[in-house]
């Protein structure tokens, strides 16, 4: 097994809408990649941090084109074009128009391409996702066979999101449910979860919980996918 990169420790946002346990969203953060300059953060997030007695300003969320200019920096890709009208097959991802992280595209998941495909789940809010994100990163740009679409999910904060993806050198495509649209129509009980999507487009396995290896991710491409 050739030796992981680790993902760099990133200061955490909001958990959720209206929480905050882990850090001050206002807070700039710091990033320790080789590479990034310590210390360097999307300017949309940086707030004044100096506390006054009167009314405190909050900085406005970032533009769209700002995100997109995020999304182009850590070299994410954009997300694939999909066919607005694109039916689910059975047992498949459903009919769900979600944008795209860091684009204006809007994906309809029964649209994805049909092709053996990795559905990760994940939230720059979520601990086990930092753990499982070196296995994501490098089976990923190693099965090329296997496309790799992540899921921003219940997550309030776009342009974190992109920079953990970004820091977690994701090279795949990412949409965004940041209010948690899928989680009565695909069953997600929590953060990680992963789909296994076969060539059908049908759903063949639900992984939930955090993936602990690279060579368990591999295995179970190899048992649902039959590529090894």
């Amino acid at each position: 097994m050739r030796r992981l990169r680790p993902v760099p420790e990133l200061r955490r946002g909001r958990d959720r809408p209206g929480q905050g346990r882990d850090a001050d969203p206002r807070a700039p953060r710091v990033r320790t990649l080789p590479g990034f300059a310590v210390g360097v953060v999307a300017p949309a997030l940086l707030v004044a941090g100096c506390a006054t007695t009167g009314p405190q300003e909050t900085a406005p969320p970032p533009s769209s084109a700002e995100l997109q200019q995020l999304r182009e920096d850590f070299a994410i890709p954009d997300c694939p074009v999909t066919a607005p009208d694109a039916e689910p097959v059975d047992r498949g991802l459903p009919r769900t128009q979600l944008p795209c992280l860091g684009s204006d595209v809007t994906v309809n998941l029964a649209g994805l391409e049909r092709r053996p495909t990795v559905v990760n789940f994940w939230a720059q809010w979520c601990g086990p996702c930092r753990e499982e994100a070196p296995f994501l990163r490098d089976v990923s740009q190693a099965a090329e066979e296997v496309a790799f679409v992540g899921v921003n999910f219940d997550d309030p904060e776009p342009a974190w999101a992109l920079e953990f993806a970004g820091l977690a050198e994701w090279r795949y495509p990412h949409v965004a449910d940041p209010e948690g649209t899928l989680r009565s129509q695909l069953g997600v009980p929590g953060l990680p979860m992963t789909l296994f999507v076969d060539e059908t487009g049908a759903i063949v396995e639900h992984h939930f919980g955090v993936i602990e290896s690279e060579e368990e991710l591999e295995a179970a491409i190899a048992e649902h996918f039959g590529i090894s």
